[in-house]
């Protein structure tokens, strides 16, 4: 994974270190080189006690830290977009239509404004005439009422 571009400050993280447990030789009990990373605005907590130096830890437990932060963020984002995504599609509810065209009838219904045509096969070779009047003169109703 690529480093990732997100800003930590110092004094959001409280860094711990101690001895590394489990089998590993003679300097697992005698050196300090596990290192505990917590993030304190998210409370996010990195231990890392892979390597022998405490340097390379702690560089392991901030690229982890960095990761999994972006991970938060980007989640973050995800749902953020899909939110929007979701007010902008409709539920596809009967309510929500503007148009119905109806070939068999020879039937076009506009639910915005309760016009119904019957001449479809006109509308459809682009005679629009009557059916742009309509829209116009309502938006022009909802202006002088102050409605939109």
């Amino acid at each position: 994974m690529e480093e990732t571009e997100i800003d930590i400050r110092q004094e959001d993280l409280r860094i711990d270190v101690m001895r590394s447990g489990g089998p590993g030789g003679q300097s697992v009990n005698t050196t300090d080189s596990a290192v505990r990373i917590t993030h304190l605005p998210t409370g996010l907590i990195v231990h890392c006690q892979d390597e022998k130096s405490q340097i390379k830890n702690k560089a392991k437990a901030m690229r982890i830290l960095r990761a999994r932060l972006f991970e938060i963020e980007d989640a973050k984002l995800q749902a953020e977009r899909s939110a929007e995504r979701k007010s902008q599609v409709g539920s596809g509810d009967r309510s929500e239509r503007i148009r119905t065209y109806n070939f068999p009838q020879n039937r076009l219904t506009d639910h915005r404004i309760d016009l119904t045509l019957y001449k479809l096969d006109l509308i459809m070779e682009g005679d629009l005439r009557e059916l742009l009047d309509a829209l116009v003169a309502d938006e022009r109703r909802k202006a002088l009422e102050g409605v939109e």
